[in-house]
C-alpha cells in the first residue's frame, strides 16, 4: 500500500519548540552558552525567582487558642473553668443585700411593717444578689443581680 499522493508522509515528529510554537528567537532570561563553550560562573546562574523552589526549612509555629463560651450566671451553682486558676470548678455561691432586698424592706415599711418585719427581706436569699467565687482560688468570677 502507497501513501495518498497529495500528503507527503513526514519523516520524524516536530520537535516541542515547534509543536508548542514557542519562538527561539526570544532572548532568554538568563545567558545560555552556545555550543562548545564551557559555562563560566559568571552570569550563569538564573535569578532567585526563576525555577527555585522557595525554602522548605521554615518551621511552621502552630497556635492552639481555646475559646470559652461567655458565661451566664444564675442563683445556681455554675461548672466552669476558673479564669484565674485555669481549674475545672464549681462556683460556691454567697448571697448579699442588693437593690431588691432594699426595695422589698421599703416597701413592707410603706405598708406598716416597721416594728421589724420590715427586715425580713434580709434574711431570704431568694430576694439577694448571688456572688461566684472559685472555691480553689477563692475569686469573684461571677454574679447575679436580682434587680
Amino acid at each position: 500500500m502507497s501513501a495518498p499522493s497529495g500528503n507527503p508522509v513526514p519523516s520524524a515528529p516536530p520537535s516541542y519548540e515547534e509543536a508548542m510554537g514557542i519562538n527561539m528567537n526570544y532572548p532568554h532570561p538568563y545567558p545560555v552558552p552556545g555550543p562548545g563553550q564551557k559555562p563560566d560562573g559568571k552570569g550563569m546562574n538564573p535569578p532567585p525567582h526563576m525555577g527555585q523552589p522557595p525554602p522548605a526549612n521554615n518551621p511552621i509555629t502552630v497556635q492552639t487558642v481555646y475559646v470559652q463560651q461567655p458565661v451566664v450566671f444564675y442563683d445556681r451553682p455554675v461548672q466552669m473553668c476558673c479564669p484565674s486558676c485555669n481549674q475545672m470548678m464549681v462556683t460556691r455561691l454567697s448571697y448579699d443585700a442588693g437593690a431588691l432586698t432594699w426595695l422589698s424592706c421599703g416597701g413592707l415599711c410603706l405598708l406598716g411593717c416597721v416594728a421589724g418585719c420590715c427586715l425580713i427581706p434580709f434574711c431570704i436569699d431568694a430576694l439577694k444578689d448571688v456572688d461566684h467565687t472559685c472555691p480553689k482560688c477563692n475569686t469573684l468570677v461571677g454574679s447575679y443581680k436580682r434587680l
